[in-house]
């Protein structure tokens, strides 16, 4: 009996790193870039976004998270190029503390 046990599981243990390498367990990356990107196409005629003055010790990240109450809802890299798109440009890692810059806003 134990070596029936010993070989279900063996099998099972295959089974699972056979899958896990060819389909993988994580949703596909690709397939989710390709979703934000024609979503970020779609809100870039009309973006909507809010002002905010940055204060001390504030990032792009902790403003859309006291913003909108929570975790953001999309890729790091869209709040990025968003936040680039509505700034002229201007680098996330660039905000200076007393100016005011406006942010997506993912309502």
């Amino acid at each position: 009996m134990k070596r029936l046990s010993a070989f279900i599981l063996s099998i099972l243990c295959i089974y699972a790193i056979y899958f896990d390498l060819t389909n993988g367990t994580l949703p596909n990356q690709k397939e989710e870039i390709a979703a934000e990107a024609s979503a970020a196409n779609h809100q870039s005629a009309g973006l909507e976004y809010f002002e905010k003055k940055v204060g001390p010790g504030e990032t792009v990240l902790t403003i859309m998270e006291a913003e909108l109450g929570g975790p953001v809802p999309v890729a790091i890299e869209t709040v990025v190029n968003d936040f680039q798109t509505l700034n002229s440009g201007i680098q996330p890692e660039q905000i200076q503390n007393g100016k005011t810059y406006k942010f997506p806003s993912y309502k």
